[in-house]
Protein backbone atom coordinates (compact mmCIF):
# COMPACT_ATOMS: atom_id res chain seq x y z
CA UNK A 1 0.00 0.00 0.00
CA UNK A 2 0.80 3.39 -0.77
CA UNK A 3 0.28 5.98 2.02
CA UNK A 4 1.19 9.77 2.10
CA UNK A 5 1.61 10.77 5.68
CA UNK A 6 1.14 14.80 6.37
CA UNK A 7 3.74 16.13 8.89
CA UNK A 8 5.82 13.18 8.65
CA UNK A 9 8.84 14.70 9.47
CA UNK A 10 7.40 15.96 13.05
CA UNK A 11 7.33 14.07 16.51
CA UNK A 12 4.37 11.55 15.66
CA UNK A 13 4.13 11.46 11.90
CA UNK A 14 7.58 10.46 11.93
CA UNK A 15 7.27 7.31 14.06
CA UNK A 16 3.93 6.47 12.12
CA UNK A 17 6.58 6.73 8.98
CA UNK A 18 9.01 4.25 10.61
CA UNK A 19 6.60 1.97 10.93
CA UNK A 20 4.42 1.81 8.09
CA UNK A 21 8.23 1.28 6.04
CA UNK A 22 9.34 -1.54 8.34
CA UNK A 23 5.51 -2.94 7.84
CA UNK A 24 6.65 -2.67 3.98
CA UNK A 25 4.57 0.19 2.99
CA UNK A 26 5.68 2.49 0.30
CA UNK A 27 6.03 5.89 1.89
CA UNK A 28 5.01 9.38 0.89
CA UNK A 29 6.25 12.54 3.59
CA UNK A 30 4.78 15.76 2.70
CA UNK A 31 6.13 18.67 5.77
CA UNK A 32 6.70 22.67 5.61
CA UNK A 33 9.66 21.54 8.45
CA UNK A 34 8.25 24.52 10.43
CA UNK A 35 8.21 21.98 13.47
CA UNK A 36 9.33 18.84 12.09
CA UNK A 37 12.79 17.64 11.18
CA UNK A 38 14.16 16.36 7.73
CA UNK A 39 16.95 14.01 9.92
CA UNK A 40 13.02 12.53 11.29
CA UNK A 41 12.23 11.51 7.63
CA UNK A 42 13.06 7.78 7.20
CA UNK A 43 15.29 7.14 4.29
CA UNK A 44 13.24 4.44 2.56
CA UNK A 45 10.17 7.19 2.21
CA UNK A 46 9.94 9.69 -0.02
CA UNK A 47 9.79 13.46 0.93
CA UNK A 48 8.41 16.70 -0.32
CA UNK A 49 8.95 19.79 1.31
CA UNK A 50 5.70 22.05 1.03
CA UNK A 51 2.71 23.39 2.82
CA UNK A 52 -1.11 21.44 2.25
CA UNK A 53 -1.89 25.25 2.71
CA UNK A 54 -1.24 25.52 -1.11
CA UNK A 55 -3.95 23.72 -3.01
CA UNK A 56 -2.14 23.24 -6.03
CA UNK A 57 1.07 21.75 -4.29
CA UNK A 58 -1.36 19.47 -2.62
CA UNK A 59 -3.23 18.51 -5.78
CA UNK A 60 0.20 17.86 -7.49
CA UNK A 61 1.68 15.45 -5.20
CA UNK A 62 -1.40 13.69 -5.29
CA UNK A 63 -1.92 13.04 -8.83
CA UNK A 64 1.84 12.68 -8.70
CA UNK A 65 2.03 10.06 -6.51
CA UNK A 66 -1.71 8.36 -6.71
CA UNK A 67 -1.22 7.40 -2.79
CA UNK A 68 -3.92 4.29 -1.47
CA UNK A 69 -4.15 6.20 1.76
CA UNK A 70 -3.67 9.85 3.63
CA UNK A 71 -2.80 9.80 6.76
CA UNK A 72 -2.89 13.55 8.03
CA UNK A 73 -0.80 14.57 10.93
CA UNK A 74 0.45 17.72 10.04
CA UNK A 75 -1.13 20.71 12.28
CA UNK A 76 -0.09 23.99 14.07
CA UNK A 77 -0.68 23.56 17.65
CA UNK A 78 0.62 26.83 19.30
CA UNK A 79 -1.34 28.66 21.91
CA UNK A 80 0.44 31.64 21.17
CA UNK A 81 -0.75 31.61 17.39
CA UNK A 82 -3.73 30.42 18.61
CA UNK A 83 -4.47 33.88 20.30
CA UNK A 84 -2.35 36.23 18.22
CA UNK A 85 -2.66 35.17 14.74
CA UNK A 86 -5.89 32.97 14.78
CA UNK A 87 -6.37 32.92 10.71
CA UNK A 88 -3.14 31.34 10.78
CA UNK A 89 -4.22 28.56 12.95
CA UNK A 90 -7.83 28.13 10.81
CA UNK A 91 -5.17 28.45 7.66
CA UNK A 92 -3.35 25.53 8.75
CA UNK A 93 -5.57 23.28 10.53
CA UNK A 94 -8.76 23.37 8.53
CA UNK A 95 -8.15 25.01 4.76
CA UNK A 96 -4.94 22.21 5.24
CA UNK A 97 -7.22 19.78 5.99
CA UNK A 98 -10.21 20.68 3.26
CA UNK A 99 -7.58 20.62 0.36
CA UNK A 100 -6.17 17.04 1.05
CA UNK A 101 -10.10 16.04 1.25
CA UNK A 102 -10.67 17.57 -1.98
CA UNK A 103 -7.82 16.30 -3.62
CA UNK A 104 -8.50 12.81 -2.41
CA UNK A 105 -11.96 13.40 -4.15
CA UNK A 106 -10.22 13.91 -7.27
CA UNK A 107 -7.47 11.64 -7.04
CA UNK A 108 -9.26 8.82 -5.36
CA UNK A 109 -7.98 7.05 -1.58
CA UNK A 110 -9.49 4.33 0.18
CA UNK A 111 -8.62 5.12 3.75
CA UNK A 112 -7.58 8.56 5.39
CA UNK A 113 -6.74 8.54 9.06
CA UNK A 114 -6.42 11.79 10.93
CA UNK A 115 -5.34 13.13 14.30
CA UNK A 116 -7.82 14.66 16.43
CA UNK A 117 -7.41 15.54 19.80
CA UNK A 118 -9.19 14.91 23.52
CA UNK A 119 -8.73 18.38 23.73
CA UNK A 120 -12.52 18.41 21.98
CA UNK A 121 -14.22 17.11 24.92
CA UNK A 122 -13.31 20.54 27.22
CA UNK A 123 -14.18 19.66 30.43
CA UNK A 124 -15.47 15.51 29.95
CA UNK A 125 -18.38 14.92 32.37
CA UNK A 126 -17.14 11.29 33.28
CA UNK A 127 -14.41 10.27 32.67
CA UNK A 128 -12.28 7.73 31.34
CA UNK A 129 -14.25 9.57 28.10
CA UNK A 130 -15.55 7.74 25.34
CA UNK A 131 -16.40 8.46 21.83
CA UNK A 132 -19.81 9.19 22.42
CA UNK A 133 -19.65 11.64 25.08
CA UNK A 134 -20.46 15.07 24.18
CA UNK A 135 -17.67 17.31 23.03
CA UNK A 136 -16.97 21.22 24.08
CA UNK A 137 -13.51 22.47 22.98
CA UNK A 138 -12.57 25.10 25.01
CA UNK A 139 -9.58 26.31 22.81
CA UNK A 140 -9.28 27.54 19.19
CA UNK A 141 -6.84 24.77 18.73
CA UNK A 142 -9.64 22.12 20.06
CA UNK A 143 -12.18 23.73 17.79
CA UNK A 144 -10.13 23.18 14.72
CA UNK A 145 -9.66 19.73 14.95
CA UNK A 146 -13.67 19.17 15.98
CA UNK A 147 -14.19 21.25 12.76
CA UNK A 148 -12.05 18.88 10.84
CA UNK A 149 -13.58 15.59 12.19
CA UNK A 150 -16.94 17.11 10.61
CA UNK A 151 -15.10 17.90 7.08
CA UNK A 152 -13.85 14.50 7.12
CA UNK A 153 -17.11 12.95 7.34
CA UNK A 154 -18.92 14.81 5.39
CA UNK A 155 -16.10 14.45 2.70
CA UNK A 156 -16.44 10.41 3.11
CA UNK A 157 -19.77 10.46 2.48
CA UNK A 158 -19.41 12.66 -1.03
CA UNK A 159 -16.01 10.66 -2.20
CA UNK A 160 -16.43 7.40 -0.80
CA UNK A 161 -13.36 6.93 1.34
CA UNK A 162 -13.29 5.64 4.84
CA UNK A 163 -11.85 6.85 7.46
CA UNK A 164 -10.10 6.49 11.22
CA UNK A 165 -10.40 9.70 13.03
CA UNK A 166 -7.89 9.16 16.43
CA UNK A 167 -8.66 11.33 19.22
CA UNK A 168 -4.95 11.20 20.57
CA UNK A 169 -4.28 11.73 24.63
CA UNK A 170 -1.18 13.37 25.53
CA UNK A 171 1.54 11.59 23.43
CA UNK A 172 4.76 11.86 24.57
CA UNK A 173 8.88 9.80 23.67
CA UNK A 174 11.58 10.48 21.09
CA UNK A 175 11.66 13.19 18.79
CA UNK A 176 9.08 15.56 20.73
CA UNK A 177 10.57 19.12 20.99
CA UNK A 178 11.33 19.84 24.42
CA UNK A 179 11.15 23.85 23.31
CA UNK A 180 7.51 23.60 22.23
CA UNK A 181 4.45 24.17 24.06
CA UNK A 182 2.71 21.07 24.21
CA UNK A 183 4.23 18.28 26.07
CA UNK A 184 4.86 18.09 29.65
CA UNK A 185 7.16 15.28 29.52
CA UNK A 186 9.77 16.52 27.29
CA UNK A 187 9.59 20.08 28.19
CA UNK A 188 10.16 19.20 31.87
CA UNK A 189 13.04 16.65 30.59
CA UNK A 190 14.55 19.65 28.77
CA UNK A 191 14.53 22.28 31.36
CA UNK A 192 15.61 19.42 34.11
CA UNK A 193 18.85 18.89 32.21
CA UNK A 194 19.92 22.31 31.48
CA UNK A 195 19.34 22.49 35.45
CA UNK A 196 16.16 24.85 35.44
CA UNK A 197 13.16 24.30 37.52
CA UNK A 198 9.97 23.08 35.38
CA UNK A 199 6.68 25.14 35.65
CA UNK A 200 3.51 23.57 36.96
CA UNK A 201 0.53 24.87 36.31
CA UNK A 202 -1.92 24.54 39.37
CA UNK A 203 -0.93 23.00 42.22
CA UNK A 204 0.14 19.86 40.36
CA UNK A 205 -3.01 18.11 41.08
CA UNK A 206 -4.11 18.27 36.84
CA UNK A 207 -4.52 15.03 35.53
CA UNK A 208 -4.04 14.23 31.42
CA UNK A 209 -3.93 10.00 29.98
CA UNK A 210 -0.10 9.53 28.76
CA UNK A 211 0.78 7.29 25.67
CA UNK A 212 4.19 6.26 24.18
CA UNK A 213 4.68 7.16 20.61
CA UNK A 214 5.41 3.99 19.31
CA UNK A 215 1.89 2.65 20.73
CA UNK A 216 0.57 5.50 18.87
CA UNK A 217 2.19 4.88 15.76
CA UNK A 218 1.10 0.73 15.69
CA UNK A 219 -2.65 2.34 16.23
CA UNK A 220 -2.39 3.80 12.79
CA UNK A 221 -0.94 0.80 11.25
CA UNK A 222 -3.67 -1.31 12.13
CA UNK A 223 -5.88 1.50 11.10
CA UNK A 224 -5.00 0.96 7.41
CA UNK A 225 -6.87 -1.93 7.06
CA UNK A 226 -9.49 -2.13 10.14
CA UNK A 227 -11.59 0.57 11.08
CA UNK A 228 -14.41 1.42 8.90
CA UNK A 229 -15.82 5.35 9.05
CA UNK A 230 -14.84 5.53 13.00
CA UNK A 231 -13.23 7.68 15.76
CA UNK A 232 -11.12 6.18 18.18
CA UNK A 233 -9.84 7.25 21.51
CA UNK A 234 -6.73 6.37 22.59
CA UNK A 235 -5.44 5.82 26.07
CA UNK A 236 -4.41 3.73 28.92
CA UNK A 237 -7.82 4.90 30.48
CA UNK A 238 -5.81 6.55 33.40
CA UNK A 239 -5.42 9.71 35.13
CA UNK A 240 -2.24 10.55 35.71
CA UNK A 241 -1.55 14.21 37.68
CA UNK A 242 1.73 16.34 36.53
CA UNK A 243 2.94 15.93 40.07
CA UNK A 244 3.21 12.81 39.54
CA UNK A 245 4.87 13.33 35.65
CA UNK A 246 7.30 15.24 37.20
CA UNK A 247 8.38 12.35 40.15
CA UNK A 248 8.96 10.25 37.49
CA UNK A 249 11.03 12.07 35.84
CA UNK A 250 13.20 13.27 38.28
CA UNK A 251 13.26 9.82 39.58
CA UNK A 252 15.18 8.86 36.50
CA UNK A 253 17.29 12.14 36.13
CA UNK A 254 17.81 12.63 39.92
CA UNK A 255 18.42 16.58 39.73
CA UNK A 256 17.57 17.50 43.01
CA UNK A 257 15.24 20.02 41.45
CA UNK A 258 11.96 20.89 42.25
CA UNK A 259 8.87 22.48 40.22
CA UNK A 260 7.75 25.70 40.40
CA UNK A 261 3.99 25.96 41.06
CA UNK A 262 2.13 28.67 38.61
CA UNK A 263 -1.22 30.08 38.41
CA UNK A 264 -3.59 27.27 36.84
CA UNK A 265 -4.70 28.17 33.06
CA UNK A 266 -8.51 28.46 33.40
CA UNK A 267 -8.93 26.86 29.78
CA UNK A 268 -7.27 24.08 30.72
CA UNK A 269 -9.49 20.65 31.46
CA UNK A 270 -8.76 20.11 35.34
CA UNK A 271 -8.79 15.91 34.26
CA UNK A 272 -8.63 14.26 31.27
CA UNK A 273 -8.77 10.46 30.79
CA UNK A 274 -9.93 8.12 27.35
CA UNK A 275 -12.01 5.39 27.26
CA UNK A 276 -9.92 2.88 24.72
CA UNK A 277 -12.13 0.05 24.45
CA UNK A 278 -12.96 0.69 21.09
CA UNK A 279 -9.53 0.42 19.97
CA UNK A 280 -9.43 -3.00 21.55
CA UNK A 281 -12.53 -4.00 19.63
CA UNK A 282 -12.36 -2.47 16.06
CA UNK A 283 -8.20 -2.38 15.56
CA UNK A 284 -7.78 -4.97 18.89
CA UNK A 285 -4.88 -2.46 19.65
CA UNK A 286 -3.91 -1.67 23.74
CA UNK A 287 -0.93 0.26 24.66
CA UNK A 288 2.13 -1.74 25.58
CA UNK A 289 4.84 0.83 26.93
CA UNK A 290 4.09 2.00 30.48
CA UNK A 291 4.53 5.69 31.67
CA UNK A 292 7.90 4.49 33.56
CA UNK A 293 9.58 2.92 30.61
CA UNK A 294 8.09 5.22 28.25
CA UNK A 295 9.95 8.24 30.52
CA UNK A 296 13.11 6.34 30.58
CA UNK A 297 13.05 6.51 26.81
CA UNK A 298 12.48 9.60 26.59
CA UNK A 299 14.44 11.16 28.90
CA UNK A 300 17.48 8.98 27.00
CA UNK A 301 16.77 10.77 23.56
CA UNK A 302 16.41 14.16 24.80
Amino acid sequence: MKILITGGAGFIGSHIADEYVRLGHKVVVVDNLSTGKRKNVNPNAKFYKGDIKNRAFVYDIMKRERPNAVNHQAALASLRKAVKEPEELVDANITGTMNLLLAAGKYPIKKFIFASSCSVFGLPKKLPATETDPVNPLSPYAFTKLADEGMIQFYARWTGFNYVIFRYPNVYGPRQNPEGEAGVVPIFVGLMKQGERPGIFGDGSKTRDYVYVGDVAHANALALRKGKNEIIHLGWKKEVSDQVIFNKIERVMNTGLSPRYLPFRSWEAKRISQNSNKAKRVLGWTPKVKLDEGIRKTVLTI
